[in-house]
């Protein structure tokens, strides 16, 4: 009797090893279906695969900075000085062709290799000079962009647009990445008398939108008679943020936006800029966190951590700017650390931190006085009224959403390039 038993345990051995064999066999020979990553190109990537053919013969000047750059590295100028491409000259936006010079400083004119003069978008005139641009055939746009309204590339895209018309010329949008485009669209329109450089396209303040696609709806809105060209992205998931795209790689547009991480709080602390509060510049966590000598960071704790909010928490900090407001001097406040990158809520951050600011400090922060700077960089006076007067965070949040919601409403169904 135990031989047939060891024969049994043999072949019940025997049964699995083949099971085992047969199903690696089936893995290797019929892969799973899998839902890939497609990788992204950016415009500038698929202009390259071209070599460049959409530029033939053309004589083209560039809108960019030295942070704007193909999938292997390489500066946008170069790929298309490396393809025979017609350059002219560049142009540079705020922070200058470096992409290293702080916010609201004016930038100057710069040489690239002792040939190809750079001039400047953020100095005496913010937007091209028309006589400049009919010495060329078409303008190129090559900027990432950080899915802010007040971020000042898509204005500085807007005015180049305007020029362009006006000199006859074609514009063309290398589209990339809007590097926080799952968060939700939010904030306040730009209500007439506020537009500026910090509010020139009349979006939502948390947009979700690329660069091509605003481009498409200003021309629409605007400029019906330009000729606009945009290079869409290949493999690009709006659902995904920056630095969660196959292939792509997030490189600091600004001096402060660091990461993808501070794009992502950017919208939720910028509106500090427009108060006597540092938001972090001159540290090494510029949006990241704020403060001021005045700040006492506990009870400022603890009334922000009573709205619990999502995706973000806040501790007690202490540091020293080395530039911008209170330079050199001890600042008490708060830092931020993201825990949930979809689930956090930018405008509702914002809206808490500015209620119980001007709460805690009243005659420090005055949002009731001298506050055309925050209604440009908010695009309405209401969402600083409404905070002065200390209204519910849902209050603001559903003033937002009608207008957000009227602003859909009002634009084509089909001014989106991707899903």
């Amino acid at each position: 009797m135990k031989k047939p038993d060891s024969v049994l345990h043999f072949t019940l051995r025997e049964e699995r090893i083949w099971i085992l064999a047969t199903t690696l066999l089936v893995a290797l020979v019929f892969p799973p279906i899998r839902a890939y990553a497609e990788e992204l190109l950016c415009g500038i990537d698929r202009l390259d695969a071209s070599e460049c053919r959409e530029l033939s013969g053309l004589r083209v000047a560039l809108i960019s900075n030295t942070r704007s750059h193909s999938k292997t590295g390489e500066s946008s100028y170069a790929l298309l000085i490396r393809h025979g491409v017609k350059l002219k000259y560049l142009m540079a936006p705020e922070h200058g062709f470096l992409a290293d010079i702080e916010a609201g400083k004016a930038v100057g004119r710069a040489v690239v290799s002792d040939t190809i003069p750079v001039f400047s978008l953020y100095g005496a005139s913010k937007k091209p000079d028309i006589q400049q641009l009919r010495k060329i055939d078409l303008l190129l746009f090559d900027l990432q962009d950080i899915g802010t309204r007040c971020y000042t590339y898509i204005s500085t895209m807007k005015y180049a647009m305007e020029a362009c018309e006006q000199a006859g010329i074609a514009f063309m949008v290398l589209d990339r990445p809007n590097p926080v485009a799952p968060l939700t669209q939010s904030g306040f329109m730009v209500t007439s008398g506020y537009d500026s450089f910090v509010g020139a396209v009349n979006i939502p303040f948390l947009h979700a939108m690329t660069v091509g696609e605003i481009a498409m709806l200003l021309q629409k809105q605007y400029y019906q008679r330009l000729d606009l060209r945009v290079i869409s992205m290949q493999g690009y998931q709006r659902s995904k943020f920056g630095d969660e795209q196959q292939g792509f790689t997030f490189k600091s547009p600004s001096p402060n936006i660091r990461n993808v991480e501070t794009a992502i709080v950017y919208p939720a602390t910028v509106f500090l800029e427009a108060t006597p509060l540092s938001e972090g510049r001159g540290t090494d966590a510029p949006f990241m966190q704020f403060g001021a000598p005045f700040i006492n960071s506990e009870d400022l704790l603890l009334a922000v951590r009573k709205y619990q909010l999502p995706g973000i928490t806040f501790e007690p900090v202490l540091f020293t700017p080395h530039s911008s407001k209170f330079s050199e001097k001890i600042c008490h406040g708060l830092k931020l650390g993201l825990t949930d990158r979809r689930v956090f809520s930018p405008l509702r951050t914002a809206t808490v931190l500015l209620l119980e600011l001007q709460r805690l400090y009243p005659l420090n922060i005055r949002l009731d006085k001298n506050g055309r700077f925050f209604d440009q960089l908010a695009g309405s006076p209401l969402f600083r009224e409404m905070i002065v007067k200390q209204q519910s965070v849902d209050a603001i949040m559903e003033e937002s959403l009608k207008q957000r919601e009227a602003f859909n409403r009002s634009i084509p169904a089909n001014h989106l390039l991707y899903q």
